[in-house]
């Protein structure tokens, strides 16, 4: 079960943001640029996507599916698997009847700050952080990196693409390019 709170930044609280992570001890762990692309067909339940996310370190196969949470804190399922070849996943994927429906780029700074991963995140559309851990230890860092009064974003990455993205095909797409 992935728990996680997503947050809308300005540059100006990006920077703060990092400031504070670097002042309460938070560990760096990464940057990387992604590559997500968003599956959905008729043998996924309601809600259900299948995403296959592509870096230049490794891809992974995931499976998610949002719960009602009732909360700022969203919850979903979530399986996921690094695999070795994205392109052969994709056709696998595709084969069993999903369909390609979205594609979104990212560039991710990843950090640990005691409990919880928080993460930046820059969109085409726009910066936001996630962070993810338990409801308490979500609760306990915000009040560290003082940012209880940040807009909270509601709509998932995918969501945002859709509404926010380019149509190229039959695709819905969000690149930096």
């Amino acid at each position: 079960m992935e728990i996680e709170k997503k947050y809308r930044l300005t540059a100006a609280r990006r920077d703060d943001v990092i400031n504070a992570l670097k002042e309460m001890g938070a560990v760096f762990e990464r940057d990387e640029i992604e590559e997500n692309m968003i599956y959905h067909g008729d043998i996924l339940q309601e809600g259900g996507m299948v995403r296959i996310r592509r870096t230049e370190q490794r891809s992974l196969l995931t499976f998610k599916r949002r719960t009602e949470s009732g909360s700022d804190v969203k919850q979903q399922i979530e399986y996921e698997t690094e695999i070795s070849d994205a392109e052969a996943a994709d056709k696998i994927v595709r084969e069993l009847g999903l369909a390609l429906k979205l594609i979104y780029e990212k560039r991710r700074s990843t950090w640990k700050l005691r409990q919880v991963e928080v993460v930046i995140d820059e969109l085409p559309f726009g910066m936001f952080m996630e962070i993810e851990g338990s409801r308490t230890s979500i609760k306990e860092a915000e009040m560290l990196l003082g940012i209880e009064d940040l807009e909270t974003e509601h709509e998932t990455y995918p969501l945002l693409t859709a509404r926010l993205g380019r149509k190229v095909g039959d695709v819905v797409e969000a690149r930096f390019s």
